[in-house]
């Protein structure tokens, strides 16, 4: 895992290069390349659900071996993949054949950092559709998913079980992709006993786990989020230091922890809900205790960054949103915390670090 630090120096140059090919290019240029964007994602959702690069993963073939495997048409099994090898996804040889690049690697079911449901779930027809109803909520600064489905984004995909799994596996792996960079960044070792709130199947308390080998901890979220969870720390070989609790955040959370955290869950929910499950753990923490966020903080200025794009898909789908620093100090200090510190790491993820006063 690359230090946090030299990732954000590399960031600053990848963005230093983008101004310049911005000023370099006409402006109508660079605007149709912002305009089509949009179709390079499709084309990437729509192979990785053909599941091409798993295709691939034992040496280049043809277009004709490729529809062949996945069931689709050789001419547009072509298209398709150079549309993308010219944007580095894929790569043709000279006698028309098409190989895996490292792009294209994350797109396979085995690849060590999956990418592939992520593609399949940003842009499955459901939510397509919920991003061309964007200009009602910037409208009106409400999500969309009530107009749109007549429910909630939650009880839309109870109702929804194919793109349910879809958007499961997706947030499994996004989870998958973020652990190794928040345990590499953020030194877990002096902690004695964890409470992972809104902790889902248990891989992140699995993680931290492994790094704090003095430490217990509890998986605590919906009785249906934890259904696998068991499975995760018994997997894990952590069935001994690991348990399950099942309960509502927004009603309370087991007590006593020395480190609560907080993964990818305030962001889901506007201030006032935020409000009440940072003070429901105030009221639970040990005393010495710490709070640990996990979220994309959205930085400063007008460089680009992952939460910028999230933040607009948390006000169309949930009416939440993602936040400053300043955001999160605030509500921190609302609810009984003062924050320490915020760690960054090598993904686009940062830890903030809170005690109580």
């Amino acid at each position: 895992m690359p230090p946090a630090r030299l990732v954000r120096i590399v960031e600053r140059l990848r963005e230093s290069v983008f101004r310049l090919h911005q000023k370099m290019m006409p402006p109508p240029v660079t605007m149709l390349e912002l305009i089509t964007a949009g179709m390079v994602s499709q084309a990437i959702q729509v192979t990785a659900t053909l599941g091409i690069a798993d295709v691939l993963a034992d040496g280049p073939r043809t277009p004709e071996e490729i529809a062949e495997r996945v069931g689709a048409h050789p001419d547009g099994v072509n298209r398709l993949l150079r549309a993308l090898a010219s944007h580095g996804v894929f790569r043709a040889d000279r006698s028309g054949r098409f190989a895996l690049t490292p792009l294209a690697s994350t797109l396979r079911s085995d690849a060590e950092t999956p990418m592939r449901s992520i593609a399949m779930f940003t842009n499955a027809p459901e939510q397509r559709e919920h991003w061309s109803y964007l200009l009602d909520a910037v409208r009106t600064g409400e999500p969309v998913m009530e107009k749109v489905r007549g429910v909630d984004v939650w009880t839309f995909f109870e109702k929804n079980e194919e793109l349910a799994g879809v958007f499961n596996n997706a947030m499994t792996d996004f989870s998958n992709f973020t652990l190794a960079p928040v345990t590499a960044a953020y030194d877990f070792s002096p902690v004695t006993s964890v409470v992972d709130v809104g902790g889902g199947q248990g891989a992140m308390l699995a993680a931290i786990l492994a790094r704090a080998p003095r430490a217990k901890g509890v998986v605590f979220d919906l009785s249906s989020a934890v259904a696998g969870a068991e499975d995760t720390l018994r997997a894990a070989g952590l069935a001994d230091r690991g348990s399950v609790e099942a309960g509502s955040f927004l009603e309370q959370v087991p007590e006593g922890g020395d480190c609560y955290l907080l993964k990818n869950v305030i962001h889901n929910w506007p201030d006032r809900e935020v409000a009440l499950i940072l003070r429901n753990i105030r009221r639970a923490i040990a005393p010495g205790g710490r709070l640990l966020i996990v979220e994309l903080v959205i930085p400063e200025g007008n460089g680009p960054h992952p939460g910028k794009l999230s933040d607009l898909d948390m006000l169309l789908l949930v009416g939440g949103r993602e936040r400053t620093e300043a955001e999160c100090r605030t509500l921190l200090t609302q609810a009984g915390f003062h924050l320490d510190r915020v760690v960054p790491t090598a993904s686009p993820l940062s830890v903030l670090e809170a005690s109580p006063v």
